[in-house]
């Protein structure tokens, strides 16, 4: 174990599954050039050259669809869309042809491609460069969702998605990419897909979120552990399919749950918890659901209404003291 960034974390898990699968290659703007624009690329294009490290002109649908193709002739696409926000230039390429093909080829073929979504809050990007719109993907059958929270999670689940035969869409917060932890020199250190972390344990109360929030939600535990409430916090890192299990058996020792996203409340996918635990564990429950999240608005330019419209850690405590 050691100590490095978010971002290193991803380049590592890159490195060492394109030096294992010669069949993995990236693509996107300005991967070459700059290394990625938020350097997340960086070296890739020396140490594997241009053939394996592509820069595109400026079309995701292009992008997209070039992956699509290339995974169904037997390589390992990795797309990066600069800012998951772009991803709506290219729906139709997602969502009718990728997250489909191998459905409607009856498993004859395999889609094994990644694309790499930088999303969330970040300086002012305002409205175009900030969203985080996971729950659009979550609602389309054949494809899965990740969210990392932090280092060691961001390699290991970035591995496995490597590694995977289906379409994966892994959402990187471009605050975390900063961020620091221990992370596993194991090269087959693999977080597995579909499996939620329990990350605290406690009696009173479950609080699940992923990506970014996981920070507030730990930041929210602590609070509250001095109030004399028993906090167990759980990390979905798989938002789609989400861990069911995980959470219906934390709730079912808890009777509590709130659910906390960057994400817009609304539609969000902290309602897609509050109903499975509602049909599966509504007898367990003490208390009303609670759900935190962004505000019904597009993303602000200005930063005292961008700090607005952020969810807080207050709202997390204050939502949880509510239950009680």
């Amino acid at each position: 174990m050691r100590e490095i960034t978010f971002s290193e974390a991803t380049l590592e898990a890159m490195r060492e599954e394109m030096k294992r699968d010669p069949s993995i290659f990236v693509m996107g703007e300005d991967i070459v050039r700059q290394g990625g624009i938020f350097g997340q690329f960086k070296g890739l294009p020396d140490e594997f050259g241009t053939d394996r490290v592509i820069d595109t002109p400026i079309t995701e649908t292009a992008i997209i669809g070039a992956a699509i193709g290339a995974s169904l002739a037997g390589m390992r696409p990795v797309a990066d869309m600069h800012f998951a926000d772009f991803m709506g230039v290219c729906m139709d390429e997602i969502f009718n042809q990728m997250a489909k093909i191998r459905y409607m080829f009856g498993g004859q073929t395999t889609v094994p491609m990644v694309i790499r979504a930088p999303d969330g809050l970040i300086r002012s990007a305002a409205a175009q460069h900030s969203q985080s719109i996971e729950s659009w993907f979550n609602n389309i059958p054949g494809i899965k969702v990740v969210a990392p929270s932090n280092p060691a999670d961001a390699k290991g689940i970035l591995k496995a998605a490597l590694r995977s035969n289906d379409p994966i869409i892994y959402f990187e917060n471009k605050d975390l990419f900063r961020m620091k932890g221990d992370v596993s020199e194991d090269e087959d250190y693999i977080v597995p897909i579909g499996k939620a972390k329990v990350v605290r344990e406690g009696k009173d109360v479950t609080i699940v979120s992923y990506s970014i929030m996981m920070q507030q939600a730990l930041e929210a535990a602590d609070i509250l552990e001095k109030d004399g409430y028993s906090v167990e916090v759980i990390d979905l890192i798989t938002l789609s399919p989400f861990d069911e299990e995980t959470v219906i058996q934390s709730v079912k020792k808890t009777h509590r749950l709130l659910i906390a996203h960057e994400a817009v409340k609304r539609g969000g996918l902290g309602g897609e918890v509050a109903a499975v635990v509602a049909e599966m564990a509504i007898d367990y429950l003490d208390a009303p659901i609670i759900r935190v999240g962004g505000k019904f608005t597009p993303v602000p330019f200005s930063p005292t209404l961008e700090e607005a419209y952020r969810p807080k850690t207050s709202e997390i405590v204050e939502g949880v003291r509510g239950m009680f």
